[in-house]
């Protein structure tokens, strides 16, 4: 596919011969044969040209001279148009420093030192290495070029826009760690050459510490260890590889995997979109750490191995999907029975239709009254079966409101609306917008006087899929006095519903997870046009819209990461490879057509709970004027070949 500002990254952990510059390199260049030919970036261990328990073996002139030696041998072979990080002793006047060599293109670019020299437990670096940060020298001669050393590096790459900064093992493990000065500095790709010891619950600590790092700089970042052929006199080293981006393992290599190497693409389009969108992550100032320009050759397109989810929104691990829908539904219920307190309300009014939406919208209700301590007789439940309400839609609706032990109203709204058909002079025959939309807002007013009555307030059931297509009826159930859906997507709505109906099944309420269940299975569907010959539902959503599955998907990587439609397409093509390339192309026609059209409805949406990344609240997440033009995304797209 096309690059999109991928940076194939690689994280190696080569054999090693304590001692033996000559073998080390000669496993590293095999290494560098062996990885995926558009590959730009291989990060090693630390001292890897060495081995890191070499101990006082780094006291011998031979070792620093063999290690010097080693590493431009690895310079005249290494591939052409590669970075490579490459961990060794360096010597500088009359100190020796544990430095990463910046190599690119047959080229030492720089020499990051590290900072942080422990002196602890198993460690005692400092027995033979000085820090970074007492270097006398900015810069110094190799092999017949002036070369930067520093502990305060970074490296440019003006045809990708990677920016890549190295810190050494224990540089990430203390309070402030120097991959954090360097992201700052601009560094995107943050690397580790580290040399980790393995004990008891290390790798999970060493696990969270790399992806928590990767996050909280917005970067990617490739961590390589040292392996198992390093000494066995005290400690034991896995090879732990890790390749994260922004709180994401990309990829991870343990003691388990028999491979050397391990391989991801970090998307550095995200990563920047990221730092422009929360840029109090990167405001503070850093004035010493230098960056170093280089030049690498394009490359249109990329091998993706890299997966991404179908479902962005729902995790695909069932516990863990479980405990979302879960917290959700708390999240939801906490700001109703917020609002609810604060304006001392204790009755609310809820237009119940038997689909998923409004029994959301019902279950949060029933929560909110259980943390208020209300009766849940002052949920006044309203059903107001119309032109296309189904006999299944409106059993379920029944039922429902009877086992959480609402209070239940059938209001029909046939007559009424027949009556305002005439007062507007519209054909019923003619079964248009007008037609729709006149029973959405008989509905909505029904639901806003019943609220007069009883001194409550009406609770909005739409969702954030709904809102973003505006699939929703502008002064009609596009409004309330709180909305607890409208950041729940619609890919979401019916696990969260699910995760509700096994709970009460595990509680014995049968029939509240039979009802619930089956609530789940029916169509999407406004029910706004009549039924069929068989007193079926006959407007389905999805027959209109497209696939929510497809315009949640849309959403996720336009809103979370603001990617171009053409990339979306193609991920969207990986993601979904049952789905052809024709439909997905129209679903995202669509879904822009419809995104920019209906803004006006969601400047002026009802306030409603925040429950994850994406919301689209003009007080929160998405300030956008509703007249804004369309015709850049809606170019891009038309112009995507289907082959």
């Amino acid at each position: 596919m096309k690059r999109y500002q991928y940076y194939k990254v690689v994280a190696a952990t080569p054999s090693v011969a304590i001692g033996n510059p000559q073998k080390n390199v000669q496993a590293m260049l095999d290494i560098c044969a062996r990885v995926p030919k558009d590959t730009q970036l291989i990060v090693f261990p630390e001292l890897c040209i060495t081995g890191y328990t070499c101990q006082d073996l780094f006291y011998e002139d031979l070792l620093l001279r063999q290690a010097q030696k080693g590493l431009q041998e690895f310079l005249e072979a290494m591939p052409d148009q590669m970075a490579v990080l490459v961990g060794l002793p360096l010597q500088i006047q009359n100190k020796l420093y544990n430095a990463a060599a910046f190599c690119f293109d047959h080229h030492v670019l720089g020499f990051q030192l590290k900072t942080y020299i422990p002196s602890y437990n198993e460690f005692y670096e400092t027995r033979w290495f000085t820090s970074g940060k007492n270097c006398p020298v900015d810069s110094m001669d190799w092999q017949g070029r002036t070369v930067p050393v520093s502990n305060g590096l970074v490296f440019y790459d003006s045809t990708t826009q990677a920016c890549i900064g190295a810190e050494l093992c224990e540089d990430l493990w203390v309070t402030i760690p120097v991959s954090s000065k360097l992201a700052l500095a601009g560094a995107n790709i943050l690397c580790n050459l580290s040399a980790s010891n393995d004990t008891i619950a290390k790798d999970a600590y060493r696990h969270q510490l790399v992806i928590n790092q990767s996050a909280r700089t917005y970067a990617g970042y490739v961590y390589a260890s040292a392996g198992p052929q390093e000494s066995t006199s005290d400690l034991v080293f896995s090879g732990h590889d890790l390749i994260c981006e922004n709180g994401t393992v990309l990829s991870e290599r343990n003691y388990l995997d028999t491979n050397d190497f391990i391989v991801g693409e970090i998307d550095i389009q995200n990563l920047m979109n990221d730092r422009i969108h929360f840029k109090t992550s990167m405001e503070e100032e850093i004035n010493d750490v230098r960056t170093i320009m280089y030049a690498s050759q394009p490359i249109d397109t990329i091998e993706l191995h890299r997966t991404y989810d179908a479902y962005p929104f729902v995790p695909n691990d069932s516990e863990k999907r479980i405990r979302r829908c879960q917290n959700i539904l708390n999240i939801q219920a906490q700001g109703l029975a917020t609002r609810l307190s604060k304006i001392h309300c204790e009755h609310v009014v809820i237009g119940i239709s038997g689909g998923l939406d409004s029994t959301l919208a019902l279950l949060v209700c029933e929560r909110a009254f259980q943390l208020c301590q209300y009766d849940p007789k002052n949920i006044h439940a309203i059903s107001m079966p119309g032109f296309g309400t189904s006999v299944r839609t409106k059993t379920n609706a029944d039922q429902l409101i009877d086992l959480i032990h609402a209070s239940k109203e059938t209001i029909t709204i046939g007559d009424a609306v027949n009556q305002h058909f005439k007062d507007i002079h519209h054909d019923p025959e003619i079964m248009d917008i007008t037609y729709e939309n006149s029973q959405a807002r008989e509905r909505t007013q029904i639901l806003m006087d019943l609220a007069n009555q009883y001194n409550g307030i009406v609770i909005g059931t739409g969702d954030l899929s709904e809102l973003a297509l505006g699939w929703c009826t502008y002064n009609g159930d596009h409004m309330s006095m709180y909305a607890v859906n409208v950041s729940v997507p619609k890919t979401l709505v019916r696990y969260i519903v699910e995760t509700r109906a096994l709970q009460a099944q595990k509680e014995g309420q049968n029939a509240l997870h039979d009802v619930l269940m089956d609530i789940c299975d029916t169509p999407v569907s406004p029910e706004l046009l009549p039924l069929d010959a068989s007193g079926k539902i006959a407007q389905k959503t999805e027959e209109v819209l497209g696939s929510y599955d497809l315009h949640d998907f849309f959403l996720y990587h336009l809103l979370r990461h603001h990617e171009q439609p053409e990339k979306i397409f193609d991920l969207c093509v990986k993601a979904f490879p049952t789905i052809d390339k024709k439909t997905i192309k129209n679903g995202l026609l669509t879904f822009y057509r419809r995104f920019f059209a209906q803004q006006f409805k969601r400047n002026c949406m009802p306030d409603g709970v925040k429950v994850g990344s994406i919301c689209l609240s003009p007080r929160g997440d998405l300030r956008m004027p509703s007249d804004a033009s369309r015709d850049l995304w809606l170019q891009q797209v038309e112009a995507i070949e289907i082959e």
